[in-house]
């Protein structure tokens, strides 16, 4: 293995701390609820508007990275990953689970008026498609209605075991199956490595790389807006390019917080502070900040914190 689960651990870290505060679309409730605290991150009193799990824990979207971490633990093989991935997705997300309790709930969210967050965990419309095609044993089963970050949250774990494009492909269609999910997933996978081989600007070096890479054409043009729009503050940044969970909103602003930040704490506090879909700008985020500066980089108190971070610490290297 080339690269270490570390990189998984600085993006699960960097979900649990953001999550009390998910999907805060308000800035002056935001406001409100990060005035004069000292610290943001971690908040003990939920304080997102849709549903409330116990702080430390992480959102949908790490969760289904915890999923394929299970699986790559289990599996006797690599043959056996895939399969392995699918029977623990709806293991995990599907009728019996935490997630599917709030179900009727959850479908009703753009139907009615929500005045008050759903206690337990959100399922993500890509997990709901997914999961409707395993059971229908579906070739491809992944998602096609949301672009969403789904898809490299579930690869991210693959990613650091096996590097074969065919394969992390295969793994991100099954749960993420449109043509955006793919490029923006195997973006950030390929920034990410960038930073762990120890380039000096991964950003910039994928640009330079794909620049004539028609498959990453609308990735480069968007990633020149955002370098463009490196100086502006990042809050305002951020509303520009998209606050919600869809690409290629979620990817520029973490690309922005990336480019603003020295260490995987500042940049964490800037992206919590710009509100919105936060998570999933977290786990690119996090991830990014441990391959480029290591382990070290996370701070241990946060990893204290976040409840699935100690079955990482065991197969870390």
């Amino acid at each position: 293995m080339s690269l270490d689960y570390h990189i998984f651990l600085g993006a699960t870290v960097a979900d649990a701390a953001a999550r009390p505060l998910h999907w805060v679309y308000d800035p002056k409730k935001l406001n409100s609820y990060i005035k004069n605290k000292k610290d943001i991150t971690f908040l003990k009193k939920n304080r997102c508007p849709f549903y409330n799990i116990k702080t430390g824990n992480v959102s949908g979207y790490n969760d289904v990275g915890q999923v394929m971490f299970k699986s790559l633990i289990e599996a006797k093989n690599q043959s056996e990953i895939l399969k392995t991935f699918k029977k623990n997705v709806i293991k995990n997300f599907g009728p019996g689970s935490k997630y599917w309790k709030n179900l009727n709930l959850r479908k009703k969210y753009k139907k009615i008026k929500w005045t008050k967050p759903m206690t337990g965990p959100w399922i993500h419309h890509n997990i709901m498609e997914t999961i409707k095609n395993i059971k229908a044993k579906k070739n491809i089963t992944g998602g096609r209605k949301v672009n969403e970050s789904d898809g490299f949250c579930a690869v991210l774990p693959y990613y650091l075991y096996d590097q074969k494009i065919s394969n992390v492909k295969k793994v991100i269609k099954s749960i993420a199956n449109t043509k955006m999910s793919e490029q923006y997933a195997l973006a950030k996978l390929e920034i990410i490595k960038l930073a762990a081989d120890g380039s000096k600007d991964p950003v910039k070096s994928f640009v330079k790389k794909n620049n004539s890479n028609k498959y990453f054409k609308d990735v480069v043009l968007n990633l020149r807006k955002i370098i463009r729009d490196a100086k502006k503050p990042h809050i305002q940044t951020v509303k520009k390019y998209g606050k919600a969970c869809s690409y290629p909103g979620t990817f520029l602003g973490s690309i922005h917080s990336i480019l603003n930040s020295k260490n995987y704490k500042s940049a964490v506090i800037k992206l919590i502070k710009a509100g919105g879909c936060n998570c999933s700008r977290a786990n690119f985020v996090g991830a990014y900040f441990a391959a480029l500066n290591g382990l070290k980089d996370i701070p241990v108190n946060w990893i204290k914190k976040t409840i699935p971070a100690r079955n990482i610490l065991k197969h870390i290297s």
